[in-house]
């Protein structure tokens, strides 16, 4: 007997296999990963993917391409897979707007796959895509909400206000999908609304975009394209052209919902038709409970209600006005802020707050104005019923605790809805069984069956969840189940740190398994918090013992065939036989499953709670078990995980890849182990701006391009891929006994078939980041190496989540570099070749560039701060960046790459600029004004040119003064706005000059169009931008025009689309 193999490709693939593209039609098991991934692959001309590891969000489209099925353009589009970093997205702004690329394709919508932890890294180019979408393809991101956390567990969390920070800055449309139902809907809607403005389509990407399920009404490929194309057709005409952008959305929905027989609006309304609290909701699993909770408590007559936001951007304020019951009192904005703190601080307000507050505050439709409540919560929050239920009693002026009271909580599935959970460490034999008997229960055409799976990789070296559920109906349930008709433990040990069995229904059964234990020694087994549950909610105890089976079976995964036999007989005895049917086809043959289940006899037993157990006495001191896993993995952590070798080579190897070119297939690079293209610069001028006797070091450095072939535009960033520090190195490598002059040879970024060779020396000078800080894999990473047992233990200690505050400490206090770490611990003393491989490389630091190419064409200039601090140990600590360059002296050899940058100058030289520096900020303003002064030169008329500088101190900080003076007395700067900070009494900063000059910033940005620009640190942004809303509603008042509230943020917005407001923050 052998069983048959369960591919578990991914979490993110239906019954975590793949599933062919001509399958996916009618009723079918997806998830809606799956489904967004079809409208993408057969609508899309490219797909460019942006998923972080065990993300899997380009998984299915990815086969298809193997697979080579076809578009609905009649050809196989390509999957681009990118890594998330800074400047992600340049290579598809790339292709898009490429000499090659082929016009014909123009009309062919791009399509993104990504997490909203990529979309900060995307930014840039979405920036750029904003201002150029009028010569570009349709474009639409579909976003799964989901990043991590930041705490010590590493939690996945749904991420919303990623995209609707990102909407409206950059004024894409944003809509949401709310559950895998209409995932395939919402997908297709996004890609013909992105004809007329770039799209975001977001959705749950932690649990709804994962889960299995039934899903009925799916379009096929040819009704697919039907669709698209219909829709396309009844919008293409003058009128829909000349609407505006929320008339536009209008009009494509409505004829989006004639041709598919649906109802999506910008706001769907649930609840009490004359409801006295409603609701907000933006999101998918909040805004699919919150419409059901509505629906269970109105009914009951609870005069309550819910509006899910299915469009965000354009808020269309009319649509969502009309959308509400005319009887409401109460509002609640169910907000997502980023952090729990968030939620605490009264001065932050939700984004979605804010745009319910406008909308209400100034409406002319409703006959009383409700009160707008912001009911904040954080990314981590998890939803359920129960707290769904909770908002609703405190809108209603009820203690949010009511929802502790069962009798107050709407039961939102029926009585014929049974529901499993499966408790697997991942490595368990029978680890698989929870996707067989899903696969099986799937198999009656008469039941809907959704499967979810949950990892945390914190928990007893890996441990998942299964949670199954079976309905006559279709199932709509994207939490987990708190009351279980069974639950499924393969490893006891769980039992101590999770809360299994309050997570199972009275009365319902729990099926342990439960090696070679005998009767009288189950209760030593078992912790006594789970034996005092089990007898006070009269469960069914069951044992499995694979250990006393008589078959001889030599296959791993009888162990699993044990488990799911012995699930059939005591979850659903009465389909044993029929059960067993269905498993063949997936699990083994019917013969060895019959066998097993015959077996069952000598493997499975039930055991009789003793009444005693109730009366058991807890130890309240102890740890309580955890309330539920935390999901911070989508796949099992790989504990076999390897990684390509580095060697210790001689130089005589070197010496004969130079020798032998040919044979060796050698090739000569500057720094191979880049990935950006390289150029080699020179020292021109290295000098110290601020006075020596001053604490900060602002200074000024030139380099001369020579020969190097560099080029760069005014805004754009010069990367310096700087070295370690001489000294520093050779101190490490006398303390740590390395030869300089070895010969190491690592795999090389590009390809693990080819390997790069340098010198200890140069490793250590270039590439290793051996004095910076390290993360925690470090440490871990090093407790293998480490021979005293102390030590190892406190590297594990730090690497876990009880050394997290230690952690913290060492690396923000203390900055600990990855060689104190190694100096530290000295029983662990890896091998070179091992630092190489668990020390991080260098990166390269980017530096706004303070010069015009046009005016001094052979060098590049950059004003830079030195970065330094005094440890608690009191070392002298160094940004390794700003002191290799300040040590820089002329001559010196320098690697450098260009950035791009968003910082550009208006297409007409009389356009005014209008720019706010902080500190270095000011670098790229000195290019602007050189090139303006070299207009100016040339015979051109310019605009005015208002620069407004911010710094401490006149005497220490006024760094380029005397261009800047030159400049306003030559006619090119038309206004010089100087904010130095302490040198009076009160404090005057860079917004304050701006708010003294308001007149002038009226003339030159609104009456003649300017472009306004800030560079430097994050936060003056809020200041700053409030005086321009305050020019803006100024001009407005003079002219008589009427002023809402939000409209002067909404002018900035649309600002920004048209390149007029610039901001480079960091």
């Amino acid at each position: 007997m052998a069983t048959k193999e369960q591919q578990l490709t991914s979490g993110a693939l239906p019954f975590g296999k793949h599933i062919g593209l001509p399958t996916i039609a009618g009723p079918t098991y997806v998830t809606a990963q799956t489904l967004v991934q079809q409208v993408a692959y057969l609508l899309s001309d490219k797909l460019w993917s942006y998923s972080p590891d065990t993300f899997d969000l380009d998984v299915s489209a990815r086969q298809w391409v193997q697979e080579q099925e076809q578009n609905v353009h009649g050809y196989s589009p390509k999957v681009q897979a990118m890594d998330i970093r800074s400047g992600a997205g340049t290579a598809a702004l790339g292709y898009l707007f490429s000499k090659d690329f082929d016009v014909k394709r123009r009309h062919i919508p791009q399509a993104v796959l990504a997490s909203s932890s990529a979309l900060n890294f995307l930014r840039q180019a979405l920036d750029q895509l904003s201002l150029l979408y009028g010569v570009s393809n349709p474009f639409v991101a579909h976003v799964a909400a989901s990043a991590y956390d930041g705490t010590s567990n590493g939690a996945l969390t749904a991420d919303y206000i990623s995209s609707m920070w990102l909407a409206e800055d950059l004024g894409f449309t944003l809509i949401s999908s709310q559950s895998a139902h209409e995932a395939q809907h919402i997908s297709l809607l996004g890609t013909i609304l992105s004809q007329d403005v770039p799209v975001i389509h977001t959705y749950d990407g932690v649990r709804m975009s994962r889960d299995t399920t039934r899903v009925v009404d799916i379009l096929d490929q040819a009704n697919l394209q039907k669709a698209y194309q219909n829709v396309l057709k009844a919008i293409g005409d003058d009128d829909h052209k000349h609407s505006t952008a929320e008339g536009k959305v209008l009009k494509t929905m409505k004829a989006f919902n004639e041709e598919l027989g649906t109802d999506y609006k910008a706001f769907e309304y649930y609840g009490h038709s004359a409801a006295d609290q409603v609701l907000v909701t933006f999101g998918s699993v909040e805004s699919s409970l919150a419409a059901q909770v509505a629906e269970k408590l109105a009914q009951a007559g609870s005069k309550v209600g819910v509006v899910n936001v299915r469009v965000y951007r354009p808020f269309i304020e009319e649509a969502f006005l009309k959308a509400l019951p005319s009887t409401v009192k109460t509002i609640g904005v169910l907000g997502q802020v980023a952090t729990a703190q968030e939620v605490s601080e009264g001065g932050i307000r939700s984004r979605l707050y804010e745009d319910i507050l406008a909308a209400v505050s100034f409406n002319a439709v409703l006959d009383q104005t409700p009160e707008v409540r912001d009911v904040k919560f954080a990314r981590s929050e998890s939803w359920s019923p129960q707290t769904i239920a909770g908002v609703y009693h405190m809108l209603a002026g009820k203690p949010r605790t009511s929802m502790a009271q069962p009798e107050l909580v709407p039961t939102l599935l029926d009585d014929e809805v049974q529901q499993y959970t499966f408790w697997n460490v991942d490595d368990a034999p029978s680890a698989s069984a929870a996707y067989y008997l899903a696969q099986a229960l799937a198999k009656d055409s008469s039941q809907n069956v959704a499967i979810s799976m949950a990892h945390d990789n914190l928990v007893q070296g890996g441990v998942h969840r299964v949670d199954i559920r079976k309905s006559p109906k279709s199932l709509d349930a994207t939490y987990v189940i708190t009351e279980a008709d069974a639950a499924v433990v393969n490893d006891v040990a769980l039992l101590d740190k999770i809360d299994v069995v309050g997570g199972i229904e009275a009365g319902g059964k729990l099926i342990l398994v439960l090696p070679g234990v005998k009767d009288e020694d189950v209760e030593k087994k078992l912790p006594t918090v789970a034996r005092k549950q089990i007898a006070e909610k009269d469960l069914s105890l069951f044992l499995i013992n694979p250990d006393a089976t008589e078959l001889q079976i030599e296959d791993e995964g009888f162990a699993s065939l044990i488990v799911q036999t012995a699930f059939l007989r005591v979850a659903l005895a009465r389909a044993e036989e029929t059960g067993i049917q269905k498993l063949a086809q997936f699990s083994s043959d019917s013969e060895t499953l019959e066998k097993v289940a015959a077996d069952l006899e000598k493997t499975l037993r039930q055991v009789e709670v003793p009444k005693e157990w109730a009366e058991v006495e807890t130890d309240a001191s102890k740890p309580q078990p955890l309330a539920n896993i935390t999901t911070n993995s989508f796949g099992s952590w790989d504990k076999s995980e390897e990684e390509s070798p580095s060697l210790l080579q001689t130089w005589q190897k070197a010496a004969k890849g130079l020798l032998f070119k040919e044979a060796y297939g050698t090739e000569d690079r500057l720094r191979p182990d880049l990935p950006n293209k390289t150029f080699t610069v020179h020292v021109k001028e290295n000098r110290r701006l601020t006075p020596l006797t001053y604490d900060r070091n602002i200074f000024h450095i030139e380099f001369d391009l020579g020969t190097s072939g560099l080029t760069y535009n005014i805004g754009e960033a010069l990367g310096i891929h700087a070295e370690n520090d001489h000294e520093q190195v050779m101190d490490f490598i006398k303390w740590y006994g390395l030869d300089p002059e070895e010969v190491v040879e690592v795999a090389a970024l590009t390809s693990t078939h080819k390997f790069e060779n340098r010198t200890v020396y140069q490793t250590l000078i270039q590439n290793i980041d051996i004095f910076g800080r390290p993360p925690k894999k470090f440490y871990e990473a090093l407790a293998e190496f480490a021979s005293d047992e102390n030590e190892k233990n406190t590297l594990l200690t730090l690497a876990g989540p009880e050394g997290y505050k230690e952690f913290q400490r060492r690396a923000e206090v203390d900055t600990i570099t990855y060689a104190d770490i190694l100096l530290e611990f000295s029983s662990a003393h890896p091998s070179f070749h091992d630092i190489a491989r668990i020390v991080a490389p260098m990166k390269r630091r980017e530096y706004s560039i303070a010069s015009c190419q046009a005016v001094t064409p052979t060098s590049v200039a950059l004003m830079v701060v030195v970065v330094n601090w005094t440890d608690p140990r009191g070392r002298d600590r160094f940004g390794q960046a700003t002191r290799y360059m300040y040590r820089l002296r002329p001559g010196q050899p320098v690697t450098v790459s260009v950035k791009p940058s968003v910082m550009k100058l208006p297409p007409s030289s009389t356009q005014p600029i209008i720019m706010a520096g902080l500190g270095t900020g000011l670098a790229p303003f000195r290019a602007f004004v050189q090139h303006r002064a070299m207009e100016k030169a040339q015979g051109k008329e310019i605009g005015a040119v208002l620069l407004y500088m911010g710094s401490r101190h006149q005497r220490e900080e006024y760094c380029y003064g005397e261009e800047w003076e030159a400049y306003q007395a030559a006619g090119v700067i038309t206004l010089l706005g100087r904010a130095f900070s302490r040198d009076q009494p009160q404090k005057i900063y860079i917004q304050d000059r701006m708010r003294q000059t308001l007149d002038e910033i009226i003339q030159a940005y609104r009456k003649q169009e300017g472009a306004f620009y800030l560079c430097g640190p994050t936060w003056p942004v809020p200041d700053v931008t409030n005086v321009l809303e305050e020019a803006i509603a100024k001009e407005w008042q003079a002219s008589g025009q009427k002023i809402k509230k939000g409209d002067t943020s909404k002018e900035i917005m649309k600002l920004k689309d048209e390149g007029r407001y610039v901001l480079e923050v960091y």
